[in-house]
């Protein structure tokens, strides 16, 4: 079994097999990772559990997970929002979930260094990335999803996500690094990027109002749009609502308004707290959420905790009464980030922090109204 990761007084190697091992166990016999057993799959969550298997020692398993993923693209690039056991059943395309096979596929070649993986499924990739830059809005946004009517494409959902536009700019960046290693350039990937990146660090305003979600405050940080000099600028967006968010002891909330702490909203928040230098926070919430541990290395959902909220309510109860794949990759890529201080990392220990990414972009040909940073040449 390849090293895996781990971290000093947190997690041991062992417990990290483990943790992967329980995703593995809950994939399907088509390759799938659904978020539970019996529960819907989506390519995001799905390639997340990719790649902390691959990190995890499942090299197998996470390469089956790859292999499904084209089976589901539709010709124009993107892929159905749910699929039950091999059938779909959401249509609609989202274009955070039909962006993120990019960073899957960039962080197996940092892992493996397999070029001929890499070309087999490059051309998914960039049809996925197509479609998505397809939809950008003028302020430069990315319109969240397009319908589907009778099976065929229909109009774009109005508005952008910025915890998904976020994650977006991250798959732009692996997706022009894996443009760059393959010579197959994209410079309109590029430019969306460059539009993207300025949206999220000067116009949060204009996207869809989900400032409840504790996604929307980290992920400007986390898709390394807004982390500017020595992470100045991420500390600083992150510091006002620091205390809305995180519930000292037990991780942090989804919502900000109810006592509920979730794992994999607080493992991501511990890689963007790693790829800020804030590594003693980051450290301080890997270890407070690990109440959620359960037998066999699997990781419920989340918690529910008694305040002055739910007196007399149902609390102090893990809830949903479920372990989750994604919860458990969540884990170990935070694992993973941290063990490179703090204990051993593999090779994609720096997928998040973006350091082996393609560049930031240039802000150009922005139709927001803003002057843009640069010239096309």
């Amino acid at each position: 079994m390849p090293e895996v990761p781990w971290v000093d007084g947190i997690l041991s190697a062992e417990q990290v097999a483990e943790t992967a091992a329980s995703i593995a166990a809950m994939q399907e016999p088509s390759g799938a990772v659904p978020w539970t057993v019996g529960e819907h799959t989506d390519i995001w969550n799905h390639v997340e559990a990719a790649m902390a298997m691959l990190v995890g020692g499942q090299v197998e398993a996470a390469e089956r997970a790859y292999a499904w993923v084209p089976t589901l693209q539709r010709a124009d690039g993107s892929w159905p929002m749910k699929i039950v056991a091999g059938e779909v059943e959401d249509e609609r395309g989202e274009v955070n979930m039909s962006s993120y096979f990019a960073v899957g596929l960039w962080h197996h070649w940092l892992v493996r260094r397999d070029i001929a993986f890499l070309q087999r499924y490059w051309p998914s990739v960039r049809a996925g990335l197509d479609w998505v830059v397809s939809l950008q809005l003028p302020f430069g946004g990315i319109a969240w999803s397009q319908q589907w009517v009778d099976g065929r494409p229909g109009p774009a959902e109005e508005g952008a996500l910025l915890a998904g536009s976020s994650s977006i700019y991250q798959s732009l960046r692996a997706g022009v690094a894996l443009a760059d290693l393959l010579d197959d350039p994209q410079p309109e990937w590029e430019l969306a990027g460059g539009r993207l990146g300025h949206a999220i660090r000067e116009h949060r305003d204009l996207f869809m109002d989900k400032s409840t979600f504790s996604m929307d405050w980290y992920y400007p940080v986390l898709g390394g749009a807004v982390r500017g000099p020595d992470g100045l600028d991420g500390l600083e967006l992150l510091a006002p609502r620091w205390d809305d968010f995180v519930v000292p002891g037990l991780g942090i909330r989804c919502v900000d308004t109810n006592p509920w702490v979730t794992g994999a909203e607080t493992c991501e928040l511990v890689m963007a707290l790693d790829a800020l230098g804030d590594q003693r926070r980051a450290l301080t919430l890997l270890a407070e959420m690990q109440h959620l541990r359960s037998e066999g290395g699997k990781y419920w959902t989340g918690w529910v905790y008694r305040d002055a909220t739910n007196v007399g309510e149902q609390a102090d109860v893990n809830w949903p009464p479920e372990w989750t794949t994604y919860t458990a990759a969540a884990v170990i890529l935070a694992v993973d980030a941290l063990g490179e201080t703090h204990g051993h990392a593999t090779e994609g220990s720096g997928i998040m922090r973006g350091t082996s990414l393609a560049p930031h972009f240039t802000e150009l040909a922005l139709e927001c109204g803003c002057e843009s940073a640069g010239l096309l040449s």
